[in-house]
């Protein structure tokens, strides 16, 4: 790997303060690219901006009204941002519903719709979606991280399509459970949901499809979304590339 594989793109990484988006930016940053930090928290995303040596945005993206007007110059787009609520469907908030497809639908298409003239220009661009096995299957208790999940995919798909000519790769990456802050905070509501200890949540849940009886490492997902942004990747659109231990292949 040559160190500067992505010597003068820049690279937006949405949710990249911390979990899949931090270890995405340190990737970026690492192989040479300008590497700016979008998350809502101001502290952690000026902090880890500093770390990689980036920028930091400070951005509510579910504020989806805002960008609306948008434009972004960015060579590689990292769509990560995203939240998990656990609950049953007649349960579930219908406010924090639509929150989580602004933030996880909304803000992913406007970004996209924000870069494409650039990229257009340029004749090159690479729209990395960080989805989820969920946005191949569902499990109860998450129908709004799911039906998010899934319009992901679609959006992906059809950006692949019409990015194609113009040189625009977009693909999804499609993890099982990743070690970060978001599943860390899960375990607690798989617990009450299901109705079991905390304890016995990542063995009788978490891992239960998987082959591979292991967390993801966000590193591992960094990883793959370098490749997907490199000229090795040229051909490689509208897929949905699995890192699940076999959880998909059932």
């Amino acid at each position: 790997m040559a160190e500067a594989e992505f010597a003068g793109q820049h690279a937006l990484v949405t949710g990249g303060a911390s979990g899949i988006g931090l270890a995405c930016a340190r990737e970026f940053a690492a192989r040479g690219a300008r590497v700016t930090i979008a998350d809502v928290h101001e502290p952690t995303t000026r902090a880890a901006a500093d770390e990689i040596g980036g920028e930091a945005w400070i951005v509510d993206l579910s504020a989806t009204s805002r960008l609306d007007d948008l434009s972004l110059d960015v060579d590689i787009l990292v769509n990560n941002a995203g939240v998990q609520t656990v609950a049953p469907i007649h349960e579930f908030d219908p406010e924090r519903w639509r929150f989580m497809h602004r933030l996880m639908v909304e803000a992913p298409f406007l970004l996209i719709r924000a870069a494409l003239p650039g990229m257009y220009a340029r004749g090159r661009g690479r729209i990395i979606n960080i989805s989820s096995a969920h946005g191949l299957r569902a499990s109860p208790f998450k129908s709004a991280y799911v039906a998010a999940k899934h319009a992901l995919e679609g959006l992906s798909k059809t950006t692949a399509l019409e990015g194609g000519p113009h040189g625009v790769t977009s693909n999804c990456i499609n993890p099982a459970y990743v070690r970060t802050p978001l599943v860390e905070k899960q375990i607690a509501d798989q617990a009450a949901v299901h109705g079991i200890a905390p304890g016995e949540v990542v063995e009788r849940i978490m891992l239960t499809e998987s082959s591979i009886k292991r967390l993801i490492e966000p590193g591992e997902v960094a990883s793959l979304a370098a490749w997907l942004a490199s000229d090795g990747a040229g051909m490689v659109t509208g897929a949905s590339y699995t890192m699940d231990g076999g959880w998909t292949a059932r």
